[in-house]
């Protein structure tokens, strides 16, 4: 911690003299919850829909964000685990182009108890992708951030960062098992220190606030005991944002700051889920729909937006708002007409229409690996083990409870068709069959992450 700080003191030091004048470009503050189920919150993110709101969690901080800015009832992560969804909102390139898929599961050579061979996935951010810090500290812009890193073990100074935790996972900095609640508040504070330093130097800011899980949540699965640990954990993540927004009205920057808030993954497991079936390592709805707002200058207040949108988009829109243009291989699209919009609706210009989602992996019971893609009201989920494929009506059916393929093929080959394409453009890693796969072996492939996994090299530190 003493080295922390050091860090930090070195950083106001060095970022004082540069600052020539007060920089007028608009502050961002992003804040990514951990494993937070979309209708987990107190707010209705779907105005349509009373069941995305919740009845049990409280948290009036998002509630304020909702009044005075713009949330998404179709928000998505752009993965059900960790890791990769943290890696495409830092650089705005999906999981299956970065080769950034899992958490940490390679190869079980030899294996007989899965059908199918998992890819190896990158484990440390490439540095060749650049990331919203090495954007915008090209424009003068000081960057920080705070709590859960968990895309590899490279220090975030070497992505763009000038202040940071340092290249964290699930333990905190003090490597423990439950680092919340002392370092959901512990990152608070070093963050409005930040902003506190970085307004004192005439520096627009990039702040980052990543949130841990709670050992007590992972062990109670979704349970009793899950449930009242994932309730506490909102709670703490809430009272900190509560603590954030205090302090950028305090500093007199809420009308210069843009506050993005999303979560990585859904909740653990489907109960809590509801309108929503599936959870976190699943493809279903419950595993990537997330609580998805944004407030700023412009922003038009109070409205529920339905454009789709994911984390991939929050690059490219922070690179508008500060007028610049984002990096080529960016694959999401800017927010900003949406945003501005008294509807919030409009066209969202990215590379591809559709919305891919890619997870070659075996994990928590989610019926092995799989891709699933959007497009308008509808997603087509592919199963590569079993070879099938499903197709919903979002609109109609958010549970996921009624198969389309059969009734609509010409909407599900057409969606099949842009799948392949996706993953042949971005030279997706694939999922292989295992030529010493033996049926009377096999074993349920369910990650148990209390125990480590099954498959010997699963991991402890997950999510």
């Amino acid at each position: 911690m003493k080295f922390l700080m050091l860090k930090f003191v070195v950083l106001i030091a060095v970022v004082g003299p540069i600052a020539a004048a007060k920089n007028t470009a608009p502050n961002f503050v992003v804040i990514m919850a951990e494993a937070q189920g979309w209708p987990n919150t107190s707010v209705m993110m779907d105005d349509r829909l009373a069941a995305s709101k919740s009845a049990v969690f409280q948290t009036p901080a998002l509630e304020r964000l909702a009044s005075e800015g713009m949330r998404f009832a179709y928000g998505y992560a752009l993965s059900p685990r960790c890791t990769p969804s943290r890696a495409a909102l830092f650089t705005g390139v999906g999981p299956a182009a970065l080769h950034m898929t899992y958490v940490g599961l390679g190869r079980i050579d030899g294996a007989p108890r899965t059908a199918l061979l998992p890819p190896e996935p990158i484990m440390e951010l490439p540095k060749s992708s650049t990331t919203v810090a090495e954007l915008l500290k090209k424009a003068g812009y000081t960057t920080a951030h705070f709590g859960k890193w968990h895309v590899g073990r490279v220090d975030p100074a070497q992505h763009g960062f000038d202040a940071s935790d340092g290249a964290t996972s699930n333990g905190g900095p003090d490597n423990v098992a439950s680092p919340n609640p002392k370092q959901a508040y512990g990152m608070t504070e070093r963050g409005i220190a930040f902003m506190q330093a970085a307004q004192k130097a005439g520096k627009s800011f990039y702040l980052q606030l990543s949130h841990y899980p709670n050992q007590e949540r992972k062990e109670g699965g979704g349970g009793g005991r899950g449930r009242d640990a994932e309730r506490k954990d909102a709670d703490e993540i809430d009272k900190t944002v509560t603590i954030v927004l205090e302090a950028l009205d305090r500093l007199g920057l809420t009308k210069s700051t843009y506050v993005i808030y999303t979560s990585d993954h859904g909740g653990q497991g489907r109960n809590g889920n509801e309108p929503l079936s599936g959870g976190k390592g699943s493809l279903l709805e419950g595993g990537l729909r997330v609580p998805f707002l944004i407030r700023g200058p412009g922003v038009t207040a109070n409205v529920c937006s339905r454009v789709p949108v994911t984390a991939c988009d929050i690059l490219p829109t922070i690179a508008a708002l500060a007028g610049l243009p984002p990096p080529a291989a960016v694959e999401g699209g800017s927010l900003v007409n949406v945003l501005r919009d008294p509807a919030g609706q409009g066209v969202v210009v990215r590379k591809r229409e559709e919305l891919v989602f890619h997870f070659p992996h075996y994990d928590l019971g989610n019926g092995g690996p799989a891709t699933s893609i959007i497009l308008g009201k509808y997603k087509l989920i592919r199963n590569y083990e079993k070879n099938s494929r499903r197709l919903y009506d979002l609109e109609r059916d958010p549970s996921e409870g009624h198969d389309l393929a059969v009734k609509l093929p010409e909407i599900t080959d057409n969606l099949a068709a842009r799948l392949d394409a996706y993953l042949k453009d971005v030279n997706a890693q694939m999922a292989l069959p295992n030529p010493n796969y033996d049926p009377n072996k096999a074993e349920d492939p369910e990650v148990d992450e209390r125990r480590g996994g099954k498959g010997g090299k699963q991991g402890k530190k997950r999510a």
